[in-house]
C-alpha cells in the first residue's frame, strides 16, 4: 500500500452489491465524523449511539439512513468508524460512497479495514485470517470451525507454545551471555521442554488435511462409457435435473460441476463426458473426454459406472483399468433391465431408485473416512509451513541437545523456531506476507 496510508481515511461498501433492503458504507480514520458531519442531517453525532436521519446533497435530501459513530479504540479497526446504513441499491449505494470521497476519504484497499484492525492490535494475524475463512466457509461446520480461531482458540495455544520457546531462550542465553552468574540449564531440562513443545506443534497439525479439506472441498468425478447413467446419477445425487439426459451417445460434451455439504465436508461432483474410442468422435467430443481424463486424475473419489445389463465390455474394463489404483465406488446401473448381479459393484437403478440411499451412504462413508472431520485447530497453508518450520528448527535443537552441543549453538535453532513461531500470530511478519494475506479479502472487509 502507498506511503500514509495508516494515517487516511477509507470509505468502502461493506456488503454486496446490488438490489436489497439495506447496504452498509464504511467509514474508517481520523476524519471520520469531520466526513459525516458534512452529509448527515444530524450534526455533532456522538459515539455509541444510532442515530436516524437524511444524507444531504447540494441541501437536498438524497436517502433516509441509520448512522452508527465509534469512537477510537473502540471499533472493529480500532480508528474513529462511521457506519451508514442506506437503503440497498446499485446506484444510491455508489452514490453515497462517492459523496464520502468528495468529502475527504479515499476508496479502501482489499482487506485494509481488516489489516488496519491488525495494525492497530485489534486482532492478531490468525484472526484476520479467521475473518476471510468465516465469509468464504462453504460449510456450516467449517464456518464453526473456524469461528473458533477468531474468537481466539489457535491464537491462545500458539502464544502458549511462543511463551514456552522464549523461556527456554532465555534461559540458554542468559547462561550463555553471563555464564559466572548464571548456570546453564540441564540439558535432560532442554530435551524435555523441546519434546513437550514437540508435542503440541505435532497435535495442531495433525489437523491438517482436515483443514485443508474443510476450506478446499472433495472432488467426486463420475466416469464410464457413453449411456451407462453418469448424468441420470448426477442429477440424482444433486436432486435436479441438472445435466440433461438422452439415449444419444456422447451427449455430455463438457464436465458440469455442482457442490454438496457433506457432512460439513463441501463436495464438488462432476459429470463428465463418456470416454470412447472411434471414428465417429467429433472435435467437441473429443474435447470433453481429454477433460473426462484430466478430472479423474485430480479426482479424490471416482464413481465408475458400467450398464449392468450391457455386462463388463472390454470398453468398460479398458477405462476401469486407468482408475482401479485411484479412490473408487465401483457401479453396475440399469439394474431394472436385468436379472443379472455383481457382488464388486453396487448395483442401481436410477429409474426405479433401487439402492441409490445405498450407494450415497457408501459416498458418504468414503468421504468421510478419508477425511477426518472432527477438527480441534483449522489451519492454513500458510500456518502449516510456519509450524513446519518451527518443529524442523526445534528437532535441530533437540538432536544438539542430545548431542550435549554447546548451548550457544543450540540457542541459534531455538531463536530460530521463536521466528518462524511468531510469523503465525503475526509478531514477526513481511509486508510481502501481509499484502498477500489481504490481497485475497474483498473490498469492504
Amino acid at each position: 500500500m502507498q506511503n500514509g496510508y495508516m494515517t487516511d481515511t477509507i470509505s468502502a461498501i461493506a456488503t454486496p452489491i446490488g438490489s436489497g433492503g439495506v447496504s452498509i458504507i464504511r467509514i474508517s480514520g481520523a476524519k471520520a465524523f469531520e466526513i459525516i458531519d458534512k452529509l448527515f442531517s444530524v450534526k455533532n453525532i456522538v459515539p455509541n449511539r444510532i442515530y436516524h436521519g437524511n444524507i444531504i446533497e447540494n441541501g437536498e435530501k438524497l436517502d433516509d439512513v441509520i448512522v452508527l459513530p465509534f469512537k477510537s479504540p473502540n471499533s472493529y479497526t480500532g480508528e474513529d468508524v462511521i457506519e451508514i446504513q442506506c437503503h440497498g441499491g446499485v446506484y444510491i449505494t455508489n452514490k453515497i460512497l462517492d459523496l464520502t470521497i468528495k468529502s475527504g476519504a479515499r476508496l479502501a484497499q482489499k482487506g485494509e479495514y481488516t489489516k488496519r484492525a491488525f495494525l492497530n492490535g485489534k486482532m492478531d494475524l490468525s484472526q484476520a485470517e479467521a475473518v476471510l475463512d468465516l465469509i468464504q466457509a462453504p460449510t456450516e461446520k467449517f464456518a464453526s470451525s473456524t469461528a473458533k480461531n477468531l474468537f481466539g482458540k489457535l491464537s491462545l495455544e500458539i502464544s502458549n507454545i511462543r511463551h514456552e520457546i522464549m523461556e527456554l531462550l532465555s534461559k540458554i542465553v542468559a547462561a550463555v551471555d553471563f555464564p559466572e552468574d548464571v548456570k546453564e540449564p540441564e540439558y535432560s531440562y532442554i530435551e524435555n521442554t523441546i519434546e513437550n513443545i514437540l508435542e503440541k506443534i505435532n497435535k495442531i497439525l495433525s489437523f491438517s488435511k482436515s483443514s485443508n479439506v474443510f476450506r478446499q472441498g472433495v472432488k467426486i468425478v463420475l466416469a464410464g462409457r457413453p449411456n451407462v447413467g453418469k448424468s441420470s446419477l448426477f442429477n440424482a445425487l444433486l436432486n435436479l435435473d441438472r445435466a440433461i439426459v438422452t439415449d444419444i451417445a456422447g451427449t455430455t460434451r463438457d464436465c458440469l460441476q455442482e457442490t454438496l455439504d457433506i457432512d460439513g465436508i463441501p463436495v464438488t461432483i462432476i459429470d463428465t463426458a463418456g470416454i470412447r474410442e472411434g471414428e465417429n468422435i467429433n472435435k467437441v467430443e473429443a474435447i470433453g473426454i481429454d477433460y473426462s481424463k484430466k478430472y479423474q486424475q485430480e479426482a479424490d473419489l471416482i464413481l465408475f459406472l458400467y450398464a449392468l445389463n450391457d455386462g463388463f465390455t472390454q470398453e468398460d474394463e479398458r477405462i476401469f483399468e486407468t482408475i482401479k489404483d485411484k479412490n473408487y465406488i465401483k457401479i453396475a446401473a440399469k439394474s431394472d433391465l436385468t436379472n443379472n448381479k455383481d457382488e464388486s459393484s453396487v448395483c442401481i437403478s436410477l429409474k426405479t431408485g433401487d439402492n441409490l440411499d445405498i450407494l450415497k451412504e457408501k459416498i458418504k462413508a468414503s468421504v468421510i473416512n478419508q477425511n477426518l472431520t472432527e477438527v480441534e485447530f483449522i489451519t492454513n497453508k500458510r500456518q502449516q509451513k510456519c509450524l513446519e518450520e518451527t518443529k524442523n528448527a526445534l528437532i535441530n535443537a533437540l538432536i544438539g541437545a542430545q548431542n550435549r552441543q554447546i548451548q550457544d549453538l543450540i540457542s541459534i535453532d531455538v531463536k530460530s523456531a521463536l521466528m518462524f513461531i511468531s510469523e503465525v500470530s503475526g509478531e514477526v511478519v513481511t509486508d510481502e506476507i501481509l499484502n498477500n494475506i489481504f490481497d485475497n479479502f474483498c473490498i469492504g472487509k
